[in-house]
């Protein structure tokens, strides 16, 4: 279990750093962490973004509100249903979210040439896909 509190520790340490080295750009972390779901979802419902993010629905509708109204995600009717709205990210939106990607890149990729050593970061790179693994497993209850 130490192994687990030593690597659970370690990520969000590094995921903390990774937020402070994120621009400001007038979103909130949670306006962020929907469009950048949106963005993997493609084209969605609010529903089905909700699931993915393990929260209600309703609780996603400011966040989209805000979204919309700055132009980063785009809604429609569902064709298909027209009771259901599709959302989906534009153009500014990617625009945003490849920009604060690059940001937060060039920062990882700075602060892990200054600090390891060369075989660190060759471990690193070869455990990059094993943390992959692990964070796209499925998911298990906990006891």
């Amino acid at each position: 279990m130490a192994n687990a509190t030593e690597l659970r520790e370690s990520i969000m340490a590094l995921t903390r750093q990774l937020r402070r080295h994120r621009s400001d750009n007038g979103l909130t972390l949670g306006q962020q962490q929907v469009l950048g779901e949106v963005s993997r979802a493609g084209v969605t419902t609010p529903a089905e973004l909700a699931i993915r993010m393990h929260v209600r629905a309703q609780s996603l509708t400011d966040g989209l509100n805000h979204l919309e109204s700055r132009g980063l995600v785009a809604r429609r009717t569902d064709p298909e249903d027209r009771r259901r709205q599709l959302v989906e990210v534009t153009a500014d939106g990617v625009a945003l979210l490849e920009a604060d990607r690059a940001e937060r890149d060039a920062w990882l990729n700075a602060a892990m040439l200054d600090t390891l050593t060369e075989l660190e970061f060759n471990l690193l790179m070869l455990v990059a896909p094993v943390l992959r693994k692990l964070a796209d497993g499925d998911e298990r209850p906990l006891d």
